[in-house]
């Protein structure tokens, strides 16, 4: 997924430390090798940002509006899925053909598998992924595009590696500790429904967070003063709730109007807060849409403020520098949020507008 252009999918990262002097000597010592070592395994490597076999890692391709731009790129010889099946029939059925038999051994059929697998892989022409990345030389913050578990892993094994820094993912826990130098593991859990007594809840700091914006959005006019400037924020459709309890864990709302449905009132009232939903956000005259994962504040689909008709190197800068303005915004509103829920007192009061406002909350069919 391109950082240049259309909607990102990506997370956010602390550096620490900084990258170094010698971060591009870094890099291009564990470039991505020559496509041609590529054999029936996989190579993963470092290549600039202009395309996915560009291994020449230098300051002028490297960057671009300022910002270092590089790509986490893995080659792979696939073979189609349909293309392996047919082979395989194929195989069987002569095989079976040749014996005068009517059917092959589970065994048997793993190794014709195997066979097709090796003569076919070597033929297949190499898929390319990437994982991208941008950052400031002199911050601590990184924006990838790796979205998934499993690809925000090897990015941080293959970026530490590389540069021998620690790349730690901003989630509410690691921004609390960052920013407000608190530890959220020993909060108490709370309950935003006025069913559920507060043992029932469930702890999940960035579920309250998400479902208190929805509370702010809605019960308290849903702007707020922020480092960045005045704030507003809008919790849209579709919506995730969840609950690990009794009965269905998961309820999600799509289509029609999730947010004033029935059923978003009945996953309230039962104890479920969001995990994700669609949230826009405005300051300065721009605005921001994003579906917010609660758990790992992950960005999914989010659309950037709409620039002018720039050339390619300021578009690129002016969507690095809004990409920049919505974390502050997410994490402008997130304090605001803390401020509350560390507060014994003042969440108390918090706590019962909450449950005010879901017990009243009306409803459309």
């Amino acid at each position: 997924m391109s950082l240049e252009s259309g909607n990102l999918s990506y997370r956010m990262f602390y550096m620490r430390p900084g990258l170094p002097e010698d971060h591009l000597d870094k890099f291009a010592r564990y470039a991505l090798p020559p496509i041609e070592t590529l054999g029936s395994g996989d190579i993963t490597g470092w290549v600039s940002g202009r395309h996915l076999l560009d291994r020449n890692i230098t300051d002028e391709n490297a960057y671009l509006a300022g910002y270092l731009r590089l790509t986490l790129c893995k080659a792979e010889r696939k073979i189609p899925p349909a293309l392996l099946k047919a082979e395989c029939k194929m195989e069987e059925l002569a095989e079976m053909q040749a014996r005068g038999i009517s059917f092959l051994k589970r065994k048997e059929k793993a190794e014709i598998k195997k066979q097709v697998v090796e003569r076919l892989l070597p033929e297949m022409p190499p898929t390319l992924t990437g994982i991208d990345f941008v950052c400031e030389q002199n911050s601590e913050i990184l924006y990838a595009t790796a979205i998934s578990d499993k690809q925000m892993d090897a990015f941080s094994i293959q970026f530490k590696e590389a540069t021998g820094i620690g790349l730690i993912p901003l989630t509410p826990f690691t921004v609390a500790a960052h920013e407000r130098k608190v530890d959220l593991r020993d909060l108490a859990p709370t309950s935003f429904s006025p069913d559920c007594p507060d043992d029932t809840a469930e702890d999940q700091i960035g579920r309250d967070f998400l479902t208190w914006l929805w509370y702010f959005s809605e019960a308290c006019g849903g702007i707020a003063s922020l480092d960045v400037g005045s704030a507003s924020v809008m919790i849209e459709g579709p919506l995730s709730f969840i609950f690990e309890g009794n009965g269905a864990h998961e309820t999600v709302l799509r289509k029609g109007m999730p947010v004033v449905s029935a059923e978003a009132k009945t996953a309230l009232t039962c104890g479920k807060k969001l995990k994700r939903a669609k949230v826009t956000f405005a300051c300065n005259e721009n605005s921001w849409t994003t579906n917010l994962d609660a758990d790992d504040f992950a960005l999914r689909g989010t659309k950037l403020p709409q620039g002018e008709n720039l050339d390619p190197v300021s578009r690129f800068q002016d969507r690095v520098l809004a990409m920049e303005s919505l974390r502050e915004i997410i994490i402008g509103f997130y304090q605001r949020f803390l401020d509350e829920r560390l507060n014994k007192d003042e969440w108390q009061a918090v706590r019962a507008d909450i449950h005010k406002w879901v017990s009243n909350r009306k409803t459309r069919v």
